[in-house]
């Protein structure tokens, strides 16, 4: 009797303990929910530092160019303009956390999208005629480098990016694509651009005028511009885009 009494707060000390513990559930519950929450500020902070470095590293290189000093003064400053700063804001439009323009409805974000894509395929076109006037002003030959001819690729794929997005405006030119394909595509397309475009930046910072006036540190803190806003928007296309549509039945 007497060994049966002393088990006896023992088992109601453990059956008050087992009330005073959260269910398996909820703290799996709160689990998820704290990581979005994490996910979620770690998305905001990622897409704001996107919108700095693209702006910084293209005020860095018109400061550094001077344009009107040249003809080709203007060339690093349409193109960082172009790839780097236009081409990664109207990719941010579409992000959830940081873009500029969230009070907008999708139509309307489509648009300014469409809008700033334009924005930069013309400054980059502009871009590559200026070099290719510059060149053979100097008597020089052309794609003579891999940054001329990732440029080069970059710019065409621009074009027919653009072109491409004319369909998603106006779906019934295409009446035979489904809607749902032709984002996947677009967006998937969208993002090979956007990497075309970031390699021919760190290829044209390996150039020599770039080298000759940059160096040390502030080179390698130039070359990581391009590699942070990729990554961000990788990040946004492949989660909240291709990686949604990837597990859907």
């Amino acid at each position: 009797m007497r060994g049966h009494a002393d088990r006896t707060p023992v088992f109601e000390h453990s059956w008050c303990l087992s009330w005073l513990q959260p269910p398996a559930w909820l703290t799996m519950a709160l689990s998820v929910e704290t990581e979005s929450h994490i996910y979620r500020a770690l998305r905001t902070a990622s897409g704001a530092a996107a919108h700095l470095v693209a702006l910084g590293f293209t005020i860095f290189v018109a400061v550094l160019a001077r344009p009107g000093s040249s003809l080709f003064s203007w060339h690093p400053v349409l193109m960082s303009l172009a790839f780097s700063f236009l081409m990664t804001e109207a990719l941010l439009v579409f992000s959830p956390e940081s873009s500029l323009l969230r009070s907008l409805s999708r139509k309307g974000r489509a648009r300014c999208h469409w809008v700033l894509q334009l924005v930069a395929l013309l400054c980059a076109l502009l871009g590559l005629g200026l070099v290719i006037l510059h060149k053979e002003q100097l008597g020089k030959a052309h794609l003579a480098t891999w940054h001329g001819r990732a440029g080069l690729l970059a710019v065409l794929w621009a074009g027919l990016q653009c072109l491409g997005g004319v369909g998603l405006l106006y779906p019934k030119l295409l009446p035979r694509w489904p809607l749902a394909k032709l984002k996947l595509y677009h967006a998937t397309s969208g993002l090979v651009g956007y990497l075309l475009g970031s390699a021919s930046l760190l290829l044209g910072m390996c150039s020599l005028w770039f080298t000759a006036t940059v160096t040390g540190g502030v080179w390698y803190l130039a070359m990581l511009c391009p590699v942070i806003t990729s990554l961000v928007i990788m990040n946004q296309v492949s989660n909240a885009y291709l990686y949604r549509k990837r597990i859907q039945p």
